[in-house]
């Protein structure tokens, strides 16, 4: 079994936005439910077609990508460790949120995201010891497209986007085409709009864990800042 382990943030599954974002995407990735029907005026079928890989990863902001664990490292100690990072760590005042267009994907954004870059950094390179090395088929999988400097980050954390790279973003959508992008903004921005006057606060973190290759990732521990 070929698990991976990510470290994400991912709001209280009691709050309002964790509700609507699963709603939005279909599935619930802490307890596994599915849900039917219309979301804003867009058919069930079509937004399944259209938010895939963002169901199937579930509703977060990535801190620390997908990784298979290293040699000796077990889930155990992982989720030991990430206890230990959290104890006596303030929580984020990230902002309120909006719909973004996230490199061609859409995305709820804070209004002041990079106050959560220096606290990131940290995570990822405190939880390095952790990853196994990408498989040559991974890194190769990864290459197009990226900068020199991303290349470096993926070679040297086993992902692109980490440190002066890093943007926050809770994905809704997989990458659409010009022509959708503003028409599922829109239904987004109708759906979510009860949650994005509230602000943002990053207060916790959790593993999610993708139990092998392709399966769906679900939420497996919650780690509150208790600062």
């Amino acid at each position: 079994m070929a698990q991976r382990f990510a470290l994400y943030y991912a709001p209280a599954v009691t709050s309002p936005l964790w509700e609507r974002a699963a709603i939005w995407l279909g599935r619930d990735a802490a307890n596994g439910s599915l849900y039917d029907g219309a979301v804003a005026g867009i058919p069930r079928d079509r937004l399944l077609n259209v938010t895939q890989s963002a169901g199937r990863y579930g509703f977060h902001a990535t801190i620390k990508a997908p990784m298979a664990l290293a040699d000796g490292k077990s889930e155990t100690q992982l989720r030991d460790a990430l206890a230990a990072f959290c104890h006596n760590r303030a929580a984020i005042d990230l902002g309120t949120l909006r719909v973004s267009n996230h490199f061609g994907v859409l995305a709820l954004t804070p209004l002041n995201p990079a106050a959560a870059q220096e606290f990131a950094a940290e995570l990822v390179e405190h939880f390095e010891p952790f990853r196994a090395p990408l498989t040559a088929r991974d890194r190769a999988r990864r290459l197009p497209g990226l900068s020199p400097v991303q290349v470096e980050l993926l070679d040297r954390y086993g992902y692109p986007y980490v440190l002066d790279q890093f943007k926050f973003h809770m994905t809704l959508s997989d990458r659409l085409p010009a022509d959708e992008l503003d028409e599922m903004a829109a239904a987004a921005e109708q759906w979510f709009a009860p949650v994005l006057t509230t602000t943002m606060r990053l207060d916790r973190m959790s593993i999610f864990i993708e139990p092998d290759n392709g399966l769906a990732f679900r939420r497996h521990a919650d780690c509150e800042f208790t600062g």
